[in-house]
């Protein structure tokens, strides 16, 4: 008589181990932002405190609305340094329309976004029509380019005292929640619907995914970059409106190294460097984490000296995972 052979089921711990592993790499940014509030909770009493999260946000606003913008060059696997000092000529030109010169505080607005946005699209214009090897020199110099007109048409004076409407965004409430961090919350929206369901989006993943392929394949390469520097651009313009609001003054010099903080955002929040890979979602979570990470260490009286490190390590981290992903990206 034959005995039935029971077999075992396969150890499926490999399975397991995979499906772990994509669940952090998924929700690895939002996991950190978790752990961070949770220690800084148990390390400031004051660090969870209604007053104190409504100010993360708030201060988390123009470093968010600049990484957004940011999110997209990084996407086709270019960068744009210039979004600090695009920034700067934004809003000195608004200072000189609304405030100089006494014109509607509209046209002040109008005039910073569409500063803002032609900066970008000169970018966009700089990388594809002189065929600049990567837009890290385009950008350099139009970095320069900008932060020099807006010492020059000011001759580096402030100028104070903005109509209330165009304080608005970075000065008002809405209860306890500021109007710029449910700005931010909108314009996250639409670039979330803008990358996953429009057309022009997704050939902003394939070009950087393989800007050849993308080439090969009939996308119009130059047009999707000149439309992705010029968001960029005109983001860099927003964040100025938000960060007027909030001082109820312009400088020539404001926005210096906010590029670092806005592609840190982007990295952090689990995008690639070589293109094609991030969300929104995770861009915001990243500024976030930066945000929260200045403020825990603001409450714990860390000098501001020992705070960049912290953030440089922090950087550093981030793309060390990155490359590591890559890596078995490669391998698989």
């Amino acid at each position: 008589m034959n005995e039935a052979v029971i077999q075992k089921p396969e150890n499926d711990s490999p399975k397991q181990s995979r499906t772990i592993k994509t669940y952090v790499s998924k929700f690895g940014p939002l996991i950190g932002l978790i752990l961070l509030t949770t220690v800084l909770t148990f390390l400031s009493d004051k660090f969870m405190t209604l007053n104190n999260i409504m100010n993360i946000a708030r201060q988390s606003s123009i470093n968010a609305i600049l990484a957004i913008g940011m999110l997209l060059p990084i996407l086709t696997a270019g960068i744009d340094l210039s979004v600090g000092s695009i920034l700067a000529v934004s809003i000195m030109i608004m200072g000189i329309v609304s405030v100089t010169m006494g014109f509607s505080p509209i046209l002040g607005l109008l005039a910073c976004l569409v500063v803002g946005a032609g900066f970008g699209l000169l970018n966009g214009l700089l990388l594809t029509k002189l065929r600049l090897p990567h837009p890290f020199i385009s950008t350099l110099g139009t970095m320069n380019i900008a932060r020099g007109i807006a010492l020059i048409i000011t001759a580096a004076a402030p100028i104070a005292g903005f109509p209330y409407l165009i304080q608005f965004l970075g000065r008002e409430f809405v209860g306890p929640i500021p109007v710029s961090f449910l700005l931010v919350i909108i314009v996250y929206i639409i670039f979330h619907i803008f990358l996953t369901r429009t057309q022009t989006g997704r050939y902003i993943y394939a070009i950087g995914g393989n800007k050849e392929a993308a080439r090969l394949s009939g996308i119009n390469v130059d047009r999707v970059l000149i439309i992705v520097y010029t968001i960029s651009g005109l983001m860099a313009g927003l964040a100025g409106l938000v960060m007027v609001g909030r001082v109820n003054s312009a400088f020539p010099l404001a926005g210096q190294s906010y590029e670092l903080d806005a592609i840190a955002a982007v990295i952090i929040g689990g995008a690639s460097f070589m293109g094609g890979v991030g969300t929104v979602w995770g861009t915001l979570i990243g500024a976030m984490i930066i945000a929260v990470l200045r403020n825990g260490l603001n409450l714990l009286n860390v000098p501001a000296d020992f705070q960049m490190a912290v953030i440089g390590f922090v950087i550093i981290a981030a793309v060390f995972v990155d490359v590591l992903r890559q890596r078995k990206g490669k391998k698989r």
